[in-house]
């Protein structure tokens, strides 16, 4: 006979301990969703993301390369004025390396205006720079006669055609699938928070819950 008010009194218990647990449960999705939107927050705040500053320092990587190719070149010929004068000012399309040099500066003011500065999410500024980086390169190397001047006629166009072209798979592969990927994840970590708050406007405090006043006995 009394094991039944036994049995009821069990699940009475264990239903009012279960309450607790199922407000935490309500009470940390939501902070931890809008612990998750900050952090979010927090990246779309940076000046620029940390994928998009390694492709920026490998534009420049690019330029400080050339440049130092382009320097021992213009050493190797028998002094930097005096090769400087003939390539510059006496500047032959056929023989010389300063239109290469002038390449590599384009494309890192072009990548960094586009990509750095004005933030741009398509590939059309990288598809450019590579495209007028290679078809000028070929038509030099058929043209021109580099490949008569030892071994910097190789290096430099075949070094400036494969950061250019590395430069293209970077962005295409890494930088704006990665940053929309993240735009992603916030714009459903932000609906899912919403949703949160909307089904559960808040949280009851402990001193919302209360127990009536105990009657006089008899009444």
């Amino acid at each position: 006979m009394n094991r039944v008010p036994g049995d009821a009194e069990n699940a009475h218990s264990s239903s009012v301990e279960s309450c607790p647990s199922l407000r935490d449960v309500h009470s940390i999705n939501p902070a931890q969703l809008m612990a998750r939107i900050e952090s979010y927050e927090g990246r779309e705040k940076k000046s620029i993301s940390d994928v998009r500053r390694t492709f920026c320092l490998f534009v420049t990587f690019d330029l400080l390369f050339i440049t130092l190719l382009w320097i021992i070149e213009l050493n190797v010929k028998g002094g930097i004025e005096t090769t400087l004068e003939k390539e510059v000012l006496q500047y032959d399309y056929s023989s010389s390396y300063f239109d290469i040099f002038l390449l590599a500066v384009f494309r890192f003011k072009v990548l960094i205006l586009a990509y750095a500065m004005c933030r741009l999410r398509h590939w059309w500024a990288i598809a450019f720079t590579t495209a007028v980086t290679s078809a000028f390169l070929l038509a030099k190397v058929i043209i021109s006669q580099l490949f008569s001047q030892g071994a910097f006629g190789y290096v430099l166009p075949i070094i400036s055609f494969i950061l250019a072209w590395i430069e293209t798979w970077f962005l295409d592969f890494k930088v704006l699938p990665q940053e929309a990927e993240e735009e992603n994840r916030f714009l459903i970590a932000q609906d899912a928070s919403e949703r949160a708050a909307f089904l559960h406007p808040g949280v009851l405090s402990d001193g919302q819950f209360y127990s009536p006043p105990e009657s006089v006995a008899g009444s």
